[in-house]
């Protein structure tokens, strides 16, 4: 259950969305995409309602665990997804991210045959499609192997300099580390920290590939507040 949440994503910035598992992060991502309505408040995309068109056409979205239609192939996949944007020059927007997710040679294979790590890339790249300009990231770098993460942190940096602002959640504080500007940290359903990077990293946060719920809980008992 989220608990009153309050977030102001910057135009143009990388923004972390760091938490455990289970503290409520995906659950906020649905809000923000309109997957689900909130008990109360809004939720605007660059000044329109999360449920209008005009947000929803501005809006790039890789959901944790999201669904692939296995009968088709990588090529298939995203050409429907550009149709679905009604591109008529789909066929060089979809060779061009086949390429910048390194699934060219894997574009006639059916998902089915696709790996773990695969998909998450071609999901990435159905996110892309329609040349968003909000990129919504859940957990992205999800069973990729180390020259994977790596490749997807540089096109997240890719993206940002083109002037996307992206928004991606993630327990692994090293990932945001690479990527982010900012940072906002919930735990148990409460946003517990927002700030820059670097102001939070001079706080002795750890760098080491962990989950973030023993370090981030102390710190806020440190503080003397709820949790």
């Amino acid at each position: 259950m989220l608990k009153d949440i309050s977030l102001d994503i910057h135009e143009g910035e990388v923004f972390g969305f760091l938490g455990p598992n289970g503290a409520g992060k995906t659950t906020t991502i649905k809000i923000i995409t309109g997957l689900i309505r909130p008990d109360s408040g809004e939720v605007d995309i660059f000044g329109e309602a999360v449920n209008s068109l005009a947000a929803k056409q501005r809006i790039g979205f890789l959901p944790e665990s999201p669904y692939f239609y296995e009968h088709l192939t990588g090529h298939e996949f995203l050409k429907l997804h550009a149709l679905l944007h009604n591109l008529k020059d789909y066929k060089e927007r979809v060779r061009s991210l086949l390429e910048r997710v390194g699934l060219a040679e894997a574009m006639g294979l059916q998902l089915r045959q696709y790996s773990r790590g695969m998909l998450q890339r071609i999901g990435i790249a159905q996110a892309l499609v329609g040349s968003p300009d909000l990129l919504i990231l859940d957990e992205p770098l999800t069973g990729l192997d180390p020259i994977g993460r790596k490749e997807i942190k540089d096109l997240i940096l890719e993206e940002k300099a083109k002037g996307t602002t992206i928004f991606f959640s993630s327990h692994i504080l090293p990932d945001a580390e690479a990527v982010c500007d900012r940072i906002g940290i919930i735990i148990e359903g409460k946003i517990v920290q927002v700030g820059d990077l670097a102001t939070l990293l001079k706080k002795g946060v750890k760098t080491d590939e962990i989950s973030l719920e023993e370090w981030f809980v102390q710190q806020v008992r440190n503080q003397g507040k709820d949790i």
